[in-house]
């Protein structure tokens, strides 16, 4: 493996890492609906403003979700739609391995 391929597959975990938190999931999910603020997603999320706001800086570090200012407040959007398709291939894989095990039992 070259040191580019190495490069490109750590940038695509780092990607996938940044989804792999149920509050950061709900985050991507209530902001590709519409833009929120930090007060709107604690609000959503059971969690304090200072986890939201890391999980916030996670997914934004990813380049999953980007902001804009409006006033005083920092509202967030979906960057990049398709990550909405990789979650439904992760429910997809999902019902596949409930399926297999399921056969497995019968």
């Amino acid at each position: 493996m070259t040191a580019k391929e190495k490069a490109l597959l750590t940038a695509k975990a780092a990607v996938i890492k940044a989804l792999a938190h149920p509050t950061r999931l709900l985050i991507v999910h209530e902001v590709s609906l519409a833009p929120r603020n930090v007060r709107d997603l604690t609000k959503l999320s059971d969690a304090d403003i200072t986890t939201v706001s890391k999980h916030l800086s996670i997914l934004r570090g990813a380049g999953i979700i980007g902001s804009t200012k409006r006033g005083q407040h920092v509202f967030y959007a979906l960057n990049c739609p398709c990550v909405l398709e990789f979650l439904r291939c992760v429910i997809k894989v999902m019902t596949s391995v409930t399926n297999d095990r399921m056969r497995l039992l019968k």
